[in-house]
C-alpha cells in the first residue's frame, strides 16, 4: 500500500504531505478521468490541486452551483488562461483552436500558477509543489515540471487502442498514407487500406479506424501535428497512467511498454474510486459534469422491467445535422423499446437540437429526454439493456462497469478506433454506418435488445464486467498499480 514517508528519528516532526498538481485537458472526457485519479491521490494523503481552464472553471459554478468549486480539506481548484478569448457558451470550445492554444501559450502560464502555490504554501504552512500529474495531451505541464525540478507522471485518459494509433500518426505520414491526396480518397474506398504492421494493433486495422484527424488533406492540420507533438511529448514524464485493466488490453499495454515510460492501469475508474475512496471523504462528492446534471433519468428508469430501456448518449462533444437527428429519432421511436436519451443543447451543429414534434406523440409513455444525467448510475441500473454511443472511452468504460452491449455510431478523434475494437475484438459492439439512416438504427437496436448477436454481446460485456470489478476492487490490481506509482514515481 502507498503511504507517506514516515518522520525520521525520534520525536521529529512529520514530512508534510505531498502536493500533486493536476491538470485535464478542457474537455468534459478529460476532466473526469483526471477529477477520479486525484481523488484516489487524495485518499492517499495528497494535497491536491485541480487545474481546470478560466472557461470550464465558470461552467463549473453554472452548472454545479456557486459552492462547486470551494474543495474540501488538502483538495482546491485553480484556474489557469488557455489563451483563447473569453466565452462564456455553455457548449464545448473549438477543439483545434484549444489545442494549438494550450501547446503553444499555456507553458509560462503553468508554471506562474506552480510559483504562486509555493508562494502561498510558504505564507499559509501549505506543502509546496511536489509533483505534477498532467494529461498527456497537456505535455507543457510535463515540460513545466522538467524545468522546475519535480517530479511528473501523465494521465491518459482515452484508449489504449487510441493511444497506439495516435501515436503512430507520425509513420503514416511518413509513409506517404496520410495527409489524404484529395478528399475524393474519403469515398473511394482509399480508407480501407489495410494498416498491418502497428504493433500490438488488431492485424486487419484499416486507416479509417485510425483516430479520425488523419482525413485530411492539409499536412499542416492542426490536430494531426497536435497529436504527433504531444504522444512524443509524454515521454518527458517518469510514469504513464492509463484509464483501463489488463484483461481487456494486453496485447496492447505490452507494445505500449516498449513506446513510453513503466505504464500503470488503474481503471475502471469509477470503480476504483468508488470501491478505494470512502464514502464519507470530503472529496466523495466532487462532481466534474460541466453540464447541470438530471437525477429524474434514474427516478424514471426505477420499476421499469430488467434490459427493456435502451439509453441514448452521444456524449460531451458529438454533433450532428437536424436530419440525422431525426434519423436517430425514428429509428427509436420505430423499435417499439423504451428508450432514456440525452440530448444536449448543442448536439445539432450551429442550432439548438430539435425533434419533430409527431415524435413525442409516437413515443409517448415510453421514452424520456434529458440533457445530462448520472450516466454511470444509468448504465448500471438493472433496466438499461442497450446503450446507443458515440464510443468514447469514458463511455465505453462504463457501459463495460454496467454489463452493457453498445450500438456505436462513433463521431470523431480515436472513437472510430474504440468502436473497431468493441465490434471485433471484445465482441462487446455494433457499429451504425457514418451516413445514419432510421432502417438500420431500428434494425441495429432490435438485434441488440433481443437478437442471437445481442445476447453474445452480451455474454461478453458481463464477463469483461466481472473482470473489470475484480481489478478495481480494495487490494485489486488497479489499486495496486495506484500505490506502486505513488511509491515509485511520485514520492520517489
Amino acid at each position: 500500500m502507498g503511504s507517506l514517508p514516515p518522520a525520521e528519528g525520534e520525536g521529529r516532526r512529520q514530512q508534510p504531505p505531498p502536493h500533486a498538481v493536476m491538470i485535464p485537458y478542457p474537455a468534459q472526457g478529460h476532466v473526469t478521468p483526471m477529477l477520479q485519479l486525484a481523488k484516489l491521490l487524495h485518499a492517499r494523503g495528497f494535497h491536491v490541486t485541480f487545474v481546470n481552464n478560466e472557461f470550464n472553471h465558470r461552467r463549473h459554478l453554472h452548472a454545479r452551483g456557486p459552492a462547486a468549486l470551494d474543495g474540501a480539506p488538502g483538495f482546491r481548484f485553480a484556474a489557469i488562461d488557455d489563451g483563447l478569448p473569453r466565452c462564456d457558451a455553455d457548449a464545448t470550445q473549438d477543439i483545434p483552436a484549444l489545442c494549438r492554444s494550450t501547446m503553444t501559450t499555456c507553458l509560462p502560464r503553468f508554471k506562474d500558477l506552480v510559483a504562486r502555490l509555493d508562494a502561498e504554501a510558504d505564507r499559509d504552512g501549505r506543502p509546496r509543489v511536489t509533483c505534477v500529474v498532467a494529461d498527456s495531451t497537456m505535455t507543457f505541464a510535463l515540460r513545466a515540471a522538467r524545468e522546475l525540478g519535480i517530479r511528473a507522471a501523465t494521465l491518459w485518459t482515452a484508449s489504449a487502442c487510441g493511444f497506439i494509433t495516435y501515436y503512430h500518426y507520425g509513420h503514416l505520414v511518413d509513409r506517404g498514407l496520410v495527409p489524404l491526396r484529395d478528399e475524393a480518397q474519403l469515398a473511394d474506398g482509399y480508407l480501407d487500406t489495410v494498416v498491418d504492421w502497428v504493433p500490438g494493433a488488431l492485424a486487419d486495422l484499416r486507416l479509417r479506424d485510425f483516430p479520425s484527424f488523419v482525413r485530411t488533406t492539409d499536412p499542416d492540420d492542426v490536430m494531426l501535428n497536435f497529436f504527433i507533438h504531444e504522444t512524443a511529448g509524454m515521454s518527458q514524464a517518469s510514469a504513464v497512467v492509463i484509464n483501463t485493466f489488463d484483461e481487456l488490453d494486453a496485447a496492447l499495454l505490452d507494445a505500449m511498454a516498449k513506446l513510453l515510460p513503466p505504464v500503470y492501469t488503474v481503471g475502471p475508474l469509477p470503480l476504483t474510486v468508488r470501491n478505494n475512496v470512502p464514502a464519507d471523504s470530503p472529496v466523495a462528492a466532487i462532481g466534474s459534469n460541466l453540464w447541470k446534471e438530471q437525477d429524474a433519468p434514474l427516478r424514471w428508469l426505477d420499476g421499469r422491467p430488467p434490459r427493456s430501456v435502451v439509453y441514448v448518449n452521444f456524449g460531451s462533444i458529438t454533433v450532428m445535422s437536424n436530419e440525422q437527428l431525426a434519423e436517430f429519432a425514428w429509428g427509436l421511436a420505430n423499435t417499439g423499446y423504451t428508450f432514456l436519451w440525452n440530448v444536449r443543447p448543442d448536439l445539432v451543429k450551429g442550432d439548438s437540437a430539435g425533434l419533430p414534434p409527431e415524435f413525442a406523440a409516437a413515443t409517448e409513455g415510453r421514452s424520456m429526454l434529458s440533457t445530462w444525467c448520472p450516466q454511470a448510475a444509468v448504465l448500471e441500473h438493472e433496466a438499461v439493456g442497450v446503450f446507443l454511443t458515440h464510443s468514447g472511452w469514458n463511455s465505453t468504460l462504463e457501459s463495460i462497469c454496467g454489463g452493457v452491449p453498445m450500438v456505436c455510431w462513433p463521431f470523431f478523434a480515436e472513437q472510430q478506433t474504440n468502436c473497431r475494437y468493441k465490434c471485433t475484438e471484445w465482441g462487446i459492439g455494433m457499429e451504425i454506418g457514418g451516413d445514419v439512416k432510421r432502417a438500420e438504427v431500428e434494425a441495429l437496436i432490435r438485434e441488440a435488445m433481443e437478437g442471437e448477436k445481442g445476447r453474445e454481446m452480451r455474454r461478453r460485456a458481463a464477463e469483461l464486467r466481472e473482470s473489470a470489478v475484480a481489478a478495481a476492487r480494495p487490494g485489486g490490481r488497479s489499486m495496486r498499480n495506484v500505490d506502486r506509482l505513488i511509491d515509485e514515481v511520485l514520492l520517489a
